[in-house]
């Protein structure tokens, strides 16, 4: 039986947070998504109710008599389904391994080392979850995870830093090469951050207000993005990085995360200078999620072969 009327899950999830906080920026926050993100939500959700849940005002947000009334009910039904979901998956197996990251990170990073290890460790079942965000997780839905965060510090979890942030420009050889013509260099010259200001930017959308986006790199190297630059938006980051490899543009990727195109020849630095706010991709346990056997296994695992942050430290 089809259940209707029923309103997008993460526009709930939006408005929830933002009832709490009486604000889009702090729920945005909270969500790991951008303030605008949070509102569109919010518009996606008033609009399929119609009805108004906010009264905006300037430098403030209060609840409809319709909002006070969706917010208790709304709650409840989100208590509940933490409360069934956990019930369900709490009780995982020794040899049972759920891990969650981003979409990219499963194609570009995770993938060939989840095929090492089940090479290494056959009787583990594992199951990979992909979300956009951390915040977009249940506790009780995997095991560990590997997200990037701005600190160390994520509320309800234990964190382990694994590879640290550095971003930089990428493009396909046939693009750099074509670059390099329109600004009149010689074959293997290096380029500049200068020199991608009238490039094509592809950049990923929302994501970017927690990583460094196209406009936080040239900052870094004092220079100001022109209003009319030439960029494709994505939500996907797979989907930009294919763009990129089809010599469509430029893209940022992150160190270690992005090495498997640069390696196989894909992909090549358009720009020897790279970027960091300081964060970086974190091992990511539940504290209320008890460690399994699989789990301990896969981290030292990693740990072991993956000794990203102690070589650059």
């Amino acid at each position: 039986m089809r259940m209707s009327p029923m309103p997008p899950l993460n526009s709930l999830i939006a408005f929830e947070a933002a009832v709490r906080h009486l604000s889009f920026t702090r729920a945005a926050v909270e969500l790991h998504l951008s303030q605008s993100a949070v509102s569109r939500q919010i518009v996606h959700l008033e609009a399929f109710l119609g009805r108004k849940l906010f009264v905006r005002q300037q430098r403030q947000l209060t609840l409809t008599r319709a909002g006070e009334t969706y917010a208790l009910q709304v709650r409840a039904i989100l208590d509940d389904c933490v409360q069934a979901t956990a019930e369900v998956m709490k009780s995982t197996g020794e040899n049972e391994l759920t891990i969650a990251c981003t979409a990219g990170v499963a194609q570009f990073w995770m993938a060939p080392r989840l095929s090492r290890f089940r090479r290494d460790n056959p009787d583990i079942n594992l199951r990979l979850v992909v979300r956009d965000g951390v915040s977009l997780l249940s506790s009780f839905e995997f095991d560990i995870a590997l997200y990037y965060l701005k600190t160390a510090t994520l509320s309800g979890y234990e964190t382990a830093p694994l590879i640290p942030e550095q971003v930089f420009p990428v493009c396909a050889p046939g693009y750099l090469e074509a670059c390099r013509a329109r600004q009149g260099l010689a074959d293997e010259a290096r380029l500049e951050p200068s020199h991608l200001l009238g490039e094509t930017l592809l950049a990923l959308e929302d994501a970017q207000s927690l990583w460094i986006s196209w406009r936080d790199w040239f900052r870094y190297h004092d220079l100001a993005l022109p209003a009319a630059t030439s960029a494709v938006v994505f939500n996907n980051y797979p989907a930009l990085v294919e763009m990129a490899v089809q010599e469509q543009g430029v893209v940022l990727g992150w160190r270690h995360v992005i090495d498997s195109q640069i390696e196989r020849g894909r992909l090549v630095w358009a720009c020897d200078r790279w970027a960091s706010h300081g964060g970086g991709y974190y091992l990511i346990t539940p504290e209320e999620r008890r460690e399994n056997a699989a789990t301990r296994r896969f981290k030292t695992w990693l740990l072991r072969h993956e000794k990203v942050v102690e070589a650059e430290a």
